[in-house]
């Protein structure tokens, strides 16, 4: 099981990872950032649009973390529930 302490996690890889336009919404998103970045090369990251969408539609990039948080800590008791019942087994 890999694990990922806080000092290790510095920045999600996924971010650097160059945007492919494959659909119609990724192919105006991908122009549009572009247009607003400039960046060299022409290549548009998901850090990029990330960067866009919180400054041009902060509530949408809320909702999506607030859902991320929640599915999280509702896992994180579900683990430590199912680690309980585990622990109570062994020891009956």
């Amino acid at each position: 099981m890999e694990t990922n302490d806080l000092e290790s996690y510095e920045h999600n890889p996924v971010l650097m990872e160059q945007a492919f336009p494959d659909t119609e919404l990724k192919k105006w998103l991908v122009e549009y950032v572009g247009n607003q970045h400039g960046p060299s090369g022409g290549e548009v990251t998901v850090e990029m649009i990330v960067e866009t969408i919180s400054q041009e539609f902060p509530e949408f990039l809320l909702a999506v973390a607030e859902e991320n948080f929640f599915r999280g800590y509702e896992q994180a008791l579900t683990d430590f529930q199912e680690a309980e019942n585990r622990k109570n087994e062994e020891d009956n």
